[in-house]
């Protein structure tokens, strides 16, 4: 017996239509994946590490030229680390200590093991930790500003790689510790997250870059437009209150600190922050920056030289995101650097204004993101483009082709320059006098503890550490004119020295410092290492000659 089952009739349910995907806020894309789980950011992110400190730390100790900031900065450290105050001479409120006092900490171990090897060339690996946290951190912001990952990582390879960038970031400058808060606090801000003591922090980081460089005050309103952009609509205004307070209220400790030693105003016998601040303020003007005759046309050379691809590149992208802001999404997402590039800029280009070879420091990372972001905002609307247009299947090789084409021209133009400008960086010895001065001075003179020489700060501890005595003995050639303290253990001004190192800062500045001036006049070289420009003479003054050292 079989048994028949009911025929069963299917019926067709008409399709339901899908939910419409949640509206996002103009100008947002989706957040990237965090950094720290990705292991696609990881490997390219350490690739490029990688690569960036090889370059950076190679030949760091030879390359580029020892300076009298270096010195300086380094000595003011030493004096933290030997609890002599916050600088090796009378510390004046030319910049606040924050910046030393992390040099001081950076250093403490080399200095620790071996109290010696504290000079300038050899103590600029500490700057490696710098540069590797900066690297990371323009990777990172990169990210969290909606970056595809390609584009972060060519802005951190720009940001490392880039010749203008080697040569400057080895250098112990505050500027390089004073970007790393910085990016900090743009990564803090941007926070997919949009935690309130993110903001917080973002806060205390600014105040901590202020604090070490006090010329990043001027990146603040970037920093602030990049909170404002990323910071949740319901808590916008209590984190960005909040955020300035913590800023303000770290940034007023430098003041009170003054304030609490008496020397916030000028009085007699004491130095002064308001003298401080009025001296920044008041300095020579190096001319305007187009001005082929100024000082700061020759600065503008100098970066051009190394490099003129981030600069150049940089600032073109800054302008291409600011011109399509209104309807780029990365342009939108930049906004913060894109910001600082033209406040940073607009600060350069002041007709009267004082323009040192370290102040495009503050601007590289931001130079180097918004050229990636210009180039991807160009990418992306052309292949938007491209798809917009429903090519047929036999154009779309075509076009990638093409894609392929233009990137390898571009690094057939940036990789030559980068090779010639990293190789030097990574093979020139531009540093062989200062050793070789060095050497004589601590080999030669018979009596250091006895014998009074006057120095750029870039030899300073390294006649310290060979005997010589710090201050009274072994004296930063700026003092012998501009420290009372110093100037009242010269009685018979230039006479009470013994050697003079006219080393090319100390010939350039000699002309505005009386006592230095006439000890080289009234000196005699005994030894000169390297030639032109850049020798470095050893010079016995001519009663010290007769009468002997001292």
């Amino acid at each position: 017996m079989t048994s028949t089952l009911p025929a069963v009739t299917t019926q067709k349910v008409p399709a339901q239509p899908r939910p419409a995907p949640e509206a996002r806020p103009a100008g947002r894309t989706s957040p990237p994946e965090r950094l720290r789980s990705s292991r696609s950011d990881l490997l390219l992110c350490g690739a490029l590490l990688v690569a960036i400190l090889v370059v950076q730390g190679w030949n760091i100790a030879d390359y580029p030229t020892l300076s009298d900031d270096e010195g300086t900065y380094l000595a003011q450290a030493w004096a933290v680390q030997q609890g002599r105050g916050l600088a090796h001479y009378t510390y004046w409120y030319d910049h606040p200590p924050l910046g030393w006092i992390q040099i001081a900490l950076l250093s403490w171990i080399p200095s620790a093991l071996s109290p010696g090897s504290m000079t300038v060339g050899s103590m600029r690996v500490i700057m490696l930790v710098v540069t590797a946290v900066s690297a990371v951190l323009v990777y990172a912001l990169g990210r969290r500003l909606s970056l595809p990952r390609w584009a972060a990582g060519l802005g951190m390879a720009l940001f490392g790689l880039s010749p203008l960038a080697v040569v400057l970031s080895r250098e112990i400058f505050l500027d390089n510790i004073a970007v790393m808060w910085l990016l900090l606090a743009f990564c803090l801000a941007a926070s997919p997250s949009r935690h309130l003591w993110h903001h917080f922090g973002a806060g205390l980081a600014a105040a901590a870059g202020v604090l070490t460089k006090e010329t990043m005050l001027v990146v603040l309103p970037a920093l602030f437009v990049t909170m404002w952009r990323h910071s949740h609509r319901d808590t916008r205004k209590f984190a960005l209150t909040g955020a300035v307070t913590a800023c303000a209220l770290i940034g007023f400790s430098y003041p009170l600190f003054a304030l609490l030693k008496g020397e916030l105003l000028p009085g007699a016998g004491h130095v002064s922050l308001w003298d401080g601040i009025k001296y920044q303020m008041s300095r020579p003007g190096s001319g305007f920056i187009l001005d082929r005759a100024s000082g700061s046309y020759g600065v503008l050379r100098s970066w051009l030289y190394c490099d003129r691809v981030l600069p150049l590149g940089g600032l073109a992208g800054a302008l291409l995101l600011i011109v399509t802001w209104r309807w780029s999404v990365t342009a939108r997402a930049l906004a913060g650097p894109a910001l600082a590039v033209a406040v940073l800029a607009a600060v350069a280009m002041r007709p009267g204004g004082y323009l040192p070879a370290m102040y495009i420091i503050g601007a590289l990372p931001f130079l180097a993101l918004v050229l990636a972001g210009g180039a991807a905002s160009v990418t992306h609307a052309v292949l938007r483009r491209w798809r917009e247009e429903d090519e047929k299947r036999f154009l779309t090789g075509g076009r990638y082709t093409l894609a392929a084409a233009l990137a390898l021209a571009a690094g057939a133009y940036v990789v030559p320059h980068w090779y010639d400008g990293d190789r030097t960086a990574l093979t020139a010895d531009a540093n062989k006098p200062y050793r070789q001065a060095s050497t004589w001075l601590s080999t030669r003179v018979e009596n250091p503890r006895r014998t009074r020489v006057l120095v750029d700060d870039a030899l300073w501890l390294d006649l310290v550490h060979a005997g010589y005595r710090p201050g009274p003995g072994v004296i930063w050639f700026y003092k012998a004119d501009l420290d009372p303290a110093v100037t009242k253990t010269m009685p018979h001004g230039w006479r009470d020295l013994d050697y003079v190192v006219a080393s090319p800062t100390v010939r350039r500045d000699a002309k505005d410092l009386p006592n230095v001036r006439a000890a080289i006049r009234h000196s005699d070289p005994v030894a000169t290492f390297g030639t032109g420009d850049d020798r470095i003479e050893i010079r016995q003054i001519r009663t010290a000659a007769a009468g002997g050292a001292r």
